[in-house]
């Protein structure tokens, strides 16, 4: 059986659930660079994926952002 590489993986997730972020990246495929393979994507492939900045405050009260990467179709 041949091994998915860490984009087929990505590209398959945002064709089925529409978006992904980081955290989802690292923690379902082991896909540390997420923005590289997005950047791939998008470039190489030539796909409509558009960035969400999230804001959020983590539980120290510290701001921060964070992208979530939605396939347009």
């Amino acid at each position: 059986m041949k091994n998915k590489t860490k984009t087929s993986l990505v590209l398959s997730h945002l064709n089925r659930y529409g978006s992904i972020t980081s955290w989802k990246a690292i923690e379902s495929y082991g896909a540390t660079r997420l923005s590289s393979i997005i950047h791939s994507l998008k470039h190489k492939r030539e796909l409509n994926i558009k960035t969400h900045k999230i804001e959020f405050v983590d539980k120290f009260g510290n701001k921060g952002t964070y992208a979530k990467y939605q396939l347009v179709k």
